[in-house]
């Protein structure tokens, strides 16, 4: 059986208030600007996980271990753990995690890499020893990326939100680069370190994004495709199961 991470923004907004219920899927706002806490159970070992591209990346504490997952330009598949204490992670807006983190994002794209492989060893161990000892994980990961900032880590980009904002609303590529002032090519260039791959690809992560949580309200798939500027009900079909590997239907079964 193939569990569904991250699975959709419906969901996931929808769960904005924190903790961990019922062994369910929980997450909540942030004092990182932008960013949210969440947390899910283990899935039992070796358990396929499909991990749904959405333009973020995330600092995770699973299995006694901090961990980044850079940008997913597709589905990411993985394992279960076992580890009975589950997922505890911090993603970060789009474009605004290799400030903290201090690596590109285009470096980060489709590995799940230990925070040690990016920071000295040393300093991640004592990281480590803070969050597993703290209370509430989530808020320990939430001190280390505002230390991290706090510090002078490096500040996002300041054309970043706005060139997610119009690549959501379905923006041309070129209008986007004629609204923030830049050349095509110049936009590309801004975008791989913030996002990891090209605004294109952004664009179509995003839009799949809003369009596996609107199906999941009920709406009718030709619905989606007319509501999210696909050609068509095919156009969208094609782009879901090139992104996330999987029909729509199986997304929102």
């Amino acid at each position: 059986m193939v569990a569904t991470a991250r699975a959709s923004r419906a969901v996931r907004v929808g769960c904005r208030t924190g903790g961990m219920l019922g062994g369910m899927y929980r997450e909540r706002a942030s004092c990182v600007p932008g960013a949210v806490v969440w947390r899910r159970p283990g899935a039992s070992p070796g358990a396929a996980l499909r991990i749904l591209p959405d333009g973020c990346m995330d600092l995770i504490w699973v299995a006694g271990e901090l961990m980044v997952a850079g940008p997913d330009p597709v589905a990411h598949m993985g394992t279960g753990t076992g580890d009975p204490a589950g997922y505890t992670g911090l993603r970060f807006a789009p474009g605004t995690a290799p400030a903290v983190l201090g690596v590109p994002a285009h470096e980060l794209r489709g590995l799940r890499v230990p925070l040690a492989d990016l920071w000295p060893e040393a300093r991640v161990r004592r990281l480590a020893e803070r969050v597993q000892e703290a209370p509430d994980p989530g808020v320990a990961l939430e001190e280390v990326a505002a230390g991290r900032l706090a510090g002078g880590a490096g500040q996002p980009d300041p054309a970043v939100q706005g060139i997610v904002a119009l690549l959501r609303e379905g923006t041309a590529v070129a209008d986007v680069a004629d609204v923030v002032g830049l050349s095509e090519r110049q936009l590309r260039r801004r975008c791989l370190p913030a996002f990891g791959y090209g605004p294109k690809t952004l664009m179509r992560i995003l839009r799949m994004d809003r369009a596996v949580a609107l199906a999941r309200t009920g709406v009718p798939h030709a619905a989606v495709a007319a509501r999210m500027g696909y050609a068509d009900q095919a156009h969208l079909a094609r782009e879901v199961k090139a992104l996330a590997g999987v029909p729509l239907g199986i997304l929102i079964a």
